[in-house]
């Protein structure tokens, strides 16, 4: 098979771009044909063979800096005819989309169809939906103040102009609706073969929408094989990695820190909140790690907390925690309770109590044998693998029904 792997951007930068690189890595090893079409970036560490990508635009210079932006933001000619090109010359069986909004816009989904109509290809548009961005203009489900918001599943985006979500900007909030109404009343995602939703939570928002609702499919997102780690001690500190910010509940596990003395938390990323850590002292900010040297903090800490007050989809953290042998304690905002066992492999707490995840943190520290046992238990979690999710993928592409309940 030939895939045509889209993504607006095109290095490593996101979970978007993990999970499509690692695709197309698991796609070429099974002896698939694999380009990729997204963002003229210098970045870029993957491609098309004809060069053909579309212009970057960086839009945190703002509209009046990019003139042109309030028109590309929602439908891109552009990107239409750079993507033609690509599909002319690879000949794609499969079109695999990613996350297109704002820049490459789905107007490619149009042009798509347009090609593999003229063409008469058998060719598949499969779209993985990485967040609410087909529901929700916003993409995350959350109001101006980063509290979940449920509005526009109704279909009315104009919800979002009128409570200005989109960063607390009436034109950002403006251009958002506008897109929304555009892309609703077009017939572009009615052209899409499939919807791949990495949570049945996610899943349960799109099915809100009559358009989606039969062409959605629940799929948690696979994690590459762990690597093995000698000598790993459990050192009994509790451990945050990501991005740290209010919307991920920093904030809050901030508050149990203060309120565990006795206890060593150790934060491991970037984000707004990394100032807020010194005055802490059982706070222990080590920056930003990678690779190996990350995985043997994840494995050694007693527990990893997702502590997310925004609907998370199917967080890596989680999975990577688990895999290495560290109990989670997770909100119950969205996916998150999709990968967690409450009482075997983690806690769930509602999302920005304190006292809850304090109570479910001490649950799991209280005695040796308990953490012991979420331990061991973590050793025999079975997520999605590559050769699973490869399996369903194929199904996927070829068209096939029922992917949820086809075992690997």
């Amino acid at each position: 098979m030939r895939i045509l792997l889209v993504n607006k951007f095109i290095f490593p930068k996101g979970g978007a771009e993990t999970y499509t690189f690692d695709v197309g890595k698991m796609l070429e090893e099974h002896g698939h044909e694999v380009q990729y079409f997204g963002l003229e970036n210098e970045k870029n560490t993957v491609g098309n063979r004809i060069g053909s990508y579309v212009t970057n635009m960086d839009f945190s210079q703002g509209i009046k800096a990019n003139l042109n932006a309030p028109f590309r933001i929602i439908y891109s000619r552009e990107a239409r005819k750079k993507i033609r090109a690509v599909l002319d010359d690879f000949q794609p069986d499969v079109v695999h989309l990613n996350n297109i909004q704002y820049h490459l816009t789905p107007s490619i989904i149009l042009e798509t169809n347009k090609w593999r109509k003229e063409t008469k290809k058998e060719c598949k548009i499969v779209y993985t939906t990485h967040d609410y961005q087909l529901v929700c203009p916003s993409h995350g489900m959350f109001d101006v103040d980063m509290k979940p918001c449920e509005r526009c599943l109704d279909g009315h985006y104009i919800h979002c102009l009128q409570t200005k979500c989109l960063k607390n900007s009436r034109a950002k909030s403006l251009l958002g609706t506008l897109d929304g109404y555009m892309w609703k009343y077009s017939k572009a995602y009615s052209y899409v073969d499939a919807y791949i939703c990495c949570s049945y939570f996610l899943k349960s928002k799109l099915d809100t929408q009559k358009r989606f609702r039969d062409k959605t499919i629940g799929l948690h997102n696979f994690k590459k094989e762990m690597p093995h780690l000698d000598n790993i001690q459990k050192k009994g500190y509790v451990l945050e990695f990501g991005h740290l910010s209010r919307d991920k509940g920093t904030d809050t596990l901030l508050e149990v820190a203060k309120k565990m003395p006795n206890t060593e938390f150790v934060f491991i990323g970037y984000g707004p909140l990394v100032d807020k850590m010194k005055d802490i002292p059982n706070v222990k900010y080590l920056g930003f790690k990678t690779g190996e040297e990350l995985y043997r903090i994840i494995a050694e800490a007693a527990i990893s907390v997702c502590p997310s007050e925004w609907y998370e989809n199917c967080p890596y953290s989680v999975m990577e925690s688990v895999l290495l042998g560290t109990p989670v304690v997770g909100s119950k905002m969205g996916g998150i309770p999709e990968l967690i066992e409450p009482g075997k492999t983690g806690e769930l707490f509602e999302a920005g109590n304190v006292e809850e995840l304090m109570k479910a943190i001490k649950k799991v520290l209280q005695t040796q044998d308990v953490l012991e046992r979420y331990t061991k238990n973590c050793s025999q979690v079975k997520y999605e693998t590559t050769e699973s999710y490869y399996i369903k993928l194929m199904k996927i592409y070829r068209g096939e029904k029922n992917v949820e309940q086809i075992s690997s």
